[in-house]
C-alpha cells in the first residue's frame, strides 16, 4: 500500500464488494441477534421482503419511475443553464465579475428552504419538484463549470491566439475541449446532489415518488419499507455514477493521458 499507488481493477472490486458484505453482516448481526428491535431497525431479511411486496403489490416501480424522470428532468434543466454560464464566466473575466458574486451567494442557499415559496408559486406538481432541483444544482454547476474552465492552461490560449484565432474560436477549440472532461466529472458529481433534493421535495406534498413512499412508510412505522426505499435510491445512484464514468472515458479518452 502506497500513497497514490493505483488499485489493480480486480482488487478494486474485490475490495468495493468486501466493504458491503462487512456492512450487510454488521447490519445482520445488530438485527438478527436482538440488539437492535425491528421497530427501529428491520433486518435485511425483512427489508428484502419488505421490497419485495413493494414492487409486487403496491406499484413500487412506478415511484421509482417518477422520481429518475424527475432527477433527470430538473438536472437537464439545470446543466443547460449552468455549463454555459459556467463556460462564459471561466473564459471571461468581465463575465465572472458580474455573476460570481451573487452566484457565490446563491450557491449557499439551501435547496430545501425554499420549498414553502415553491408551494405557493407553483403548487404541489411537478414544477415544484423539478424547481428544488434545478435551484440546487444550477449554482453548483455554475461555479464549478467556471473554476475548470477558468483554469485552462494559458499556453493554449497564446497558441491559438498566435495562429488567428478569435475569441469564439478559443472558446470553442480551446477550453471547451480542455475543460470538457473536468466538466462531465462535476455533472457526475452534482447529478448525485440532485437526488438528494429531489428526495426532499418529495417528502413534502408529494403524491408518488420515492420519497413519498417513504413518508408512507414512515407513518406505518414500517422500517423495511423505508430502508428498502433508501438502498434503491443508492442502488440506482450507483449504476448512474457507473455510466457517467464509462460515458466520460469513452467521450473524452485523452483525459486519461
Amino acid at each position: 500500500m502506497e500513497p497514490l499507488r493505483p488499485v489493480p481493477p480486480g482488487l478494486r472490486l474485490a475490495l468495493g464488494l468486501g466493504f458491503f458484505a462487512l456492512f450487510i453482516g454488521l447490519w445482520a448481526l445488530a438485527t438478527e441477534g436482538g440488539f437492535v428491535q425491528p421497530l427501529f431497525l428491520a433486518s435485511p431479511g425483512q427489508t428484502l421482503r419488505s421490497g419485495w411486496s413493494l414492487l409486487t403489490e403496491f406499484g413500487f416501480l412506478g415511484d421509482i419511475a417518477v422520481t429518475v424522470g424527475r432527477v433527470l428532468g430538473g438536472f437537464a434543466i439545470a446543466a443547460l443553464i449552468g455549463v454555459p454560464l459556467g463556460l462564459l464566466m471561466g473564459a471571461f473575466k468581465p463575465v465572472e465579475a458580474f455573476f460570481e458574486p451573487f452566484i457565490s451567494f446563491a450557491r449557499y442557499l439551501p435547496a430545501s428552504a425554499f420549498i414553502p415559496l415553491l408551494i405557493l408559486w407553483a403548487g404541489v406538481g411537478e414544477a415544484q419538484k423539478l424547481s428544488v432541483i434545478v435551484i440546487g444544482s444550477v449554482f453548483q454547476i455554475v461555479i464549478m463549470v467556471s473554476v475548470i474552465a477558468g483554469g485552462t492552461r494559458p499556453d493554449l490560449v497564446e497558441a491559438a491566439t498566435t495562429l488567428g484565432a478569435r475569441r469564439g474560436g478559443i472558446l470553442r477549440r480551446v477550453i471547451v475541449p480542455a475543460a470538457a472532461p473536468g466538466i462531465a466529472e462535476a455533472l457526475r458529481l452534482v447529478l448525485g446532489w440532485a437526488w438528494t433534493y429531489v428526495i426532499v421535495a418529495e417528502l413534502i406534498g408529494a403524491t408518488s415518488g420515492i420519497g413519498h413512499m417513504i413518508m408512507d412508510s414512515q407513518r406505518l412505522l414500517d422500517t423495511g419499507q423505508m430502508i428498502f426505499g433508501i438502498v434503491t435510491i443508492g442502488v440506482i445512484g450507483l449504476v448512474t455514477d457507473f455510466l457517467f464514468k464509462a460515458a466520460n472515458r469513452a467521450l473524452f479518452p485523452w483525459a486519461a493521458l
